[in-house]
């Protein structure tokens, strides 16, 4: 890996899951970061409504826990502790039928807000 981002990072999930449970939309972009890969956290409380758009990068979500319905490419996947989900760019997609809070670490290739949309 090249460039001013190559370098070791860290991040303590407890911590940034507790700023992405206050942050407006329940999110917190660039836990992690490189110029190839980023990393965010991403919560949806029980009951939430998921109002995401399709993204311009692939992403990757690694639930932590909770409980979910994903739509994407026109198919339902169960979302529960463990489950990891790929969604490639563009494609449709939000979690819904939020039975437990929905604590996601959220990949990012390349790097979120880096390719222009469209």
């Amino acid at each position: 890996m090249t460039g001013s981002n190559a370098r070791f990072q860290s991040a303590d999930l407890a911590r940034v899951a507790a700023k992405a449970s206050a942050a407006a939309g329940g999110y917190v972009g660039e836990v992690l970061k490189s110029d190839l890969l980023s990393v965010g956290v991403y919560i949806l409380a029980a009951g939430a409504t998921d109002g995401q758009k399709p993204h311009a990068e692939d992403e990757v979500y690694y639930a932590v826990r909770g409980s979910a319905t994903l739509f994407a490419g026109g198919v339902e996947h169960p979302v529960r502790e463990g489950t990891v989900l790929f969604v490639p760019a563009r494609m449709e997609h939000r979690f819904h039928d939020i039975v437990e809070e929905l604590v996601l670490v959220v990949f990012w290739a390349p790097p979120e807000g880096t390719v222009a949309r469209g």
